[in-house]
This record gives structure tokens, C-alpha cells and sequence, in this order.
């Protein structure tokens, strides 16, 4: 037998540890009312009990298609392991092979499950809480991140252990590691000064086994294309940052495939565009000392020109070529709200921080988090201004028709596993998507993306049985997706008592001393 992978040990000894009496029931998966604590005792609490949906049906739901915003009500879905076997009339259900259980559903409404397409997962308690808010799959942004030895294969083994089912998890798409430019933000990412540099990053990003190739903010032009070209030449699709030497109709052209956080897109719609980027460039080649804040304070006054001269027309004109390129918007307006009110006392009450360990709540101090600990009022003033306009902007790309993506930025201040892909639902509708356009970009635009419409994003005859069973109905109030009633996934249904105890053994793994460290801060918007 293999050793078990270093990076899974802390995940594995949750798993297999001995357990006290189960906790008591509790409500299903919600922002509003987290889990009760587990029992106050030394072990951790029992492994949650779900079913095996080997030939199971759900009768009397509402079946939602998030393609198209329509709902067939009184439907019965069969369940033969991972696959949807049948989706027919509860009527006809008579008509089929007998399923070996039938769950009556009604009054219930049944949706493809989620997927957080922004996330960076490394909390421990972060898989569990992934499955108990109905998020069963995750691109990963920043793939076997290279913060400590033994480290190097992280996600893949997590991955593996997830599919095997030695451990709950969801599914994963994993990115290569961050590639940037020679100054990069972030220890531990890929150090590319030249065009060669960044093919070779690209090839043995290839030869690792990731899924994409992830760019970011200071790559130099002629890196970024060489990382481009040969990103096409292996087969892999590239995303990230728009880099600063870079601009975002550029990046579309050379067939960037997502974009994250909306990066370069102020300037991209301000008719300064070409002066507020030759000022970044100019500050940024002085030889000059820097004080502390300096840069930040030259971004601000960039950003407050980007918005006193924002035109409606060349936007326009760019949200055409993003669609004409096929080029997708990951808002993450989670992390973006965060950045912009990390000053507001009121995130350290937020309930959800039970879930989260020692380590990370302390990372998530913004005094000590090295893009905030500089910011003044006015820094924060700006952001929010900034984050409006942001939101603005969303809601144009929607209506232009750019394909966006529901990502969160998990592992970022206040960006919760599971959880916070509701709250990037609701800022979607906020920014004028409707709910049926914010449910599919987590589930129908997924699957596109990916190009696995044939096997997910619906609820078909078919396709992967991920499935999330909600109490209310998601296209009359988008917060309705956190109502969930059960869940099924890799062949297993979790009822509201499994989703609970999930969730206890999240807070469990959350508070261990076990955890006060590892893990380590995502890629935030700046």
C-alpha cells in the first residue's frame, strides 16, 4: 500500500478519528443559522451517515434547468449511483423498473450542483464545508502551492482521495502554479523574467498534470504572450490576472480564456486608458526610494481618474470583443466586497469564523495582511467607490452577453468555504443578473466552460447524479439556495442530519489545536 501523501495526514487523522455520541440534529446547511458546537468532549464528533443512491428515486420535486431559467414541477429523478437514470412524471414513474427507495419530495426543488470557480482550499475544515453548502466542484487557482516541503502534490492527493472516496470531498480542477513576473506578489509562485522562462513554466506545468495554467499581475508582455502561445501549443487553457503590461483586449485576442476579478477592466473603460497606464508603468521604473504606501497611493489617484473618465462606448466596444473571443468574466465580487470593507468590525462577528481555523483567522487581520496593513480611510474610501462602479460593471457585461462564472475566492479574508458561494449568488443578482442567470453561472456556465455539458449542469437523463435538493425555490429569491434539504454526490445522498454533522465536524476540525497552523492566504484582487 502506498504511504499516505504528507499534505494529507492532518485531513486523514479527521477522518479516521474515534468519535463520542453523534451531536445533536441540527438545521441544514445555511448562512443564517451555522451548525450548534459539537459536544464539548476530546474526539471528534461521528462521521456523518449518508445513503447510498444505488437505485433511488425523488418524487414530487420541481426540477430547476438552469440552461434556460424553467422549472418542470411534479418530476421523479432516479438515481442509480453517480448517473441520473431517469428524470419523468411522478406519474410514469409507475412505468419504470421499480427504484429500491422512494423519497417523497414534495414542495421541494432540485438544481445541478454548485461549483465555486475562484477557490485556493487549503483550510482543513474547508472539504466538508464544501459538500454541506451544496458546492461540489472547485477550480482551484493556485495548484500545489509551493509554501512548504512535502507540499508538492497537494491538491492532486487530495483530489484522488475525493474520487476514490477515502475522504469527503468535492471535485476539483486543479491550475497550475501562479506564474509571474520577476517581482511576484506572492512567495513561492513561478519567477518569469523571459518569453523562454515562461515556456518552460507552461511544459512543466503540462507534464505535472494540471487542468490549466493560472497568470498573474506582473508578468511582462512578452512573457505572457510566450506563456500564451505556448499554453495553446500543449493544450492546456490559460486564465488569471490581465497582467499590468498587458491590456485586457490584448489578453482576449491572445485567447485568455477567464478573467479574474475583473482585472484591468477600470482602465480598460476609462478614455484615459493609455495615460493611466504609461503613468503605472513610469512609477513603477523609477529608481526612486519608496515610502511605505507609496504605490497604493498612486493606484488610488489612477483609479479616481479611471472613474471620472469612464466611457460607456468603449466599454461597449470591449464587452463585444470579449464575446466575440469567447472570453469569460469571474467577478468574485465576495473578495472584492471584502477588500473594499475590511474596515467595518463587523466581519470578526461574522458567525461562519467558527468554521475556520486559529491560523486563518489570524492571517485574516488586516493589519497584518501585507496588501491592508498600509491602507488609510481614504484607501478604503476609494475601494468602495471603486467596488460600485465594479458592481456597475457586472451587470453591463451580463446584459452585453459576456459569459460570467459564480467564484468567491476562498481562503481570502472573509471568503468561506461553501458558504460564500451564496453570498456571490446574491451579489450577482444585486449587480443585476437575474436568479435564474446567478444560478446558472454556478452550475449550466460551469460545465460549458469546461466543455462537459454532455455530463453535468443539468438535471438529465445521463449525466453525474450532483445534485442539491432545496426547501424553497431559487429562481423566486436566490437566497433560497442556501435552504438545502439534502444532497447527493459520487453515488451518497446527505440528508439534512448528514449535512449537519458535516458541519460539526467542520467546526470541530476548525477549533483543534491541531490546525493553528498551515494553510495559507489566496490570491487576492490586487
Amino acid at each position: 500500500m502506498r504511504a499516505m501523501p504528507r499534505s494529507l495526514l492532518p485531513l486523514v487523522l479527521f477522518a479516521c478519528s474515534g468519535a463520542p455520541p453523534a451531536p445533536p440534529s441540527v438545521a441544514p446547511s445555511s448562512q443564517a443559522s451555522p451548525a450548534p458546537a459539537p459536544p464539548a468532549v476530546a474526539a471528534a464528533p461521528l462521521s456523518p451517515a449518508p445513503s447510498s443512491t444505488k437505485r433511488i428515486a425523488l418524487l414530487h420535486v420541481t426540477v430547476i434547468d438552469p440552461s434556460n431559467g424553467t422549472e418542470q414541477p411534479d418530476r421523479a429523478v432516479v438515481i442509480d449511483g453517480d448517473r441520473i437514470v431517469s428524470v419523468v412524471s411522478s406519474d410514469a414513474l409507475a412505468s419504470l423498473r421499480p427504484p429500491a427507495r422512494t423519497l417523497d419530495e414534495t414542495g421541494k426543488f432540485l438544481i445541478p450542483g454548485l461549483w465555486d470557480m475562484h477557490v485556493h482550499f487549503a483550510d482543513p475544515a474547508s472539504p466538508k464545508l464544501f459538500i454541506a453548502n451544496g458546492v461540489l466542484g472547485v477550480r482551484v487557482m493556485w495548484g500545489n502551492p509551493r509554501f512548504a516541503p512535502g507540499m508538492e502534490r497537494f491538491h492532486f492527493d487530495m483530489r484522488d482521495a475525493f474520487d476514490k472516496q477515502a475522504l469527503v470531498g468535492p471535485r476539483m480542477v486543479i491550475a497550475s502554479n501562479i506564474l509571474d513576473g520577476p517581482k511576484p506578489t506572492w512567495p513561492g509562485s513561478a519567477s518569469l523574467s523571459t518569453p523562454e522562462e515562461g515556456k518552460k513554466a507552461v511544459d512543466g506545468a503540462k507534464a505535472s498534470g494540471v487542468d490549466f495554467i493560472k497568470v498573474y499581475t506582473g508578468l511582462p508582455k512578452p512573457v505572457f504572450f510566450a506563456i500564451a502561445d505556448e499554453s495553446k501549443k500543449v493544450g492546456l487553457p490559460f486564465v488569471g490576472h490581465v497582467p499590468e503590461s498587458v491590456t485586457v483586449s490584448e489578453a482576449s485576442d491572445a485567447g485568455q480564456k477567464s478573467i479574474e476579478h475583473l482585472t484591468g477592466m477600470l482602465f480598460a473603460c476609462s478614455a484615459h486608458e493609455d495615460a493611466l497606464r504609461a503613468k503605472l508603468a513610469a512609477f513603477d521604473a523609477g529608481k526612486h526610494e519608496r515610502e511605505p504606501g507609496a504605490r497604493a497611493r498612486v493606484m488610488r489617484a489612477l483609479r479616481d481618474d479611471a472613474l471620472a473618465s469612464y466611457d460607456d462606448a468603449r466599454c461597449a466596444a470591449l464587452f463585444a470583443k470579449l464575446v466575440a473571443n469567447g472570453t469569460w468574466q469571474v467577478p468574485t465580487l465576495t473578495v472584492l466586497t471584502m477588500m473594499a470593507t475590511l474596515d467595518d468590525p463587523s466581519h470578526a462577528s461574522d458567525p461562519r469564523l467558527q468554521y475556520v481555523s486559529t491560523f486563518m483567522r489570524d492571517r485574516w487581520d488586516p493589519k497584518k495582511d501585507f496588501r491592508t496593513k498600509d491602507r488609510t480611510p481614504a484607501d478604503y474610501a476609494s475601494f468602495r467607490t471603486v467596488l460600485a462602479k465594479q458592481m456597475a460593471i457586472v451587470g453591463a457585461i451580463n446584459k452585453a452577453g459576456v459569459p460570467i462564472l459564480a467564484g468567491t475566492d476562498e481562503l481570502n479574508p472573509y471568503c468561506f468555504a461553501g458558504f460564500s458561494l451564496h453570498d456571490e449568488l446574491g451579489l450577482l443578482v444585486k449587480a443585476g443578473l437575474s436568479p435564474a442567470e446567478a444560478l446558472r453561472a454556478a452550475t449550466w456556465s460551469p460545465a460549458r466552460f469546461f466543455g462537459w455539458e454532455d455530463k453535468m449542469g443539468t438535471v438529465a437523463e445521463g449525466k453525474v447524479a450532483d445534485l442539491v435538493l432545496l426547501d424553497a425555490d431559487p429562481l423566486a429569491d436566490i437566497a433560497n439556495t442556501q435552504k438545502i434539504a439534502a444532497v447527493v454526490t459520487r453515488g451518497t445522498l446527505y440528508d439534512r442530519a448528514a449535512l449537519a454533522s458535516l458541519l460539526a465536524q467542520a467546526k470541530y476540525t476548525a477549533a483543534s489545536p491541531m490546525f493553528g497552523g498551515g494553510g495559507y492566504g489566496g490570491d487576492g484582487d490586487e
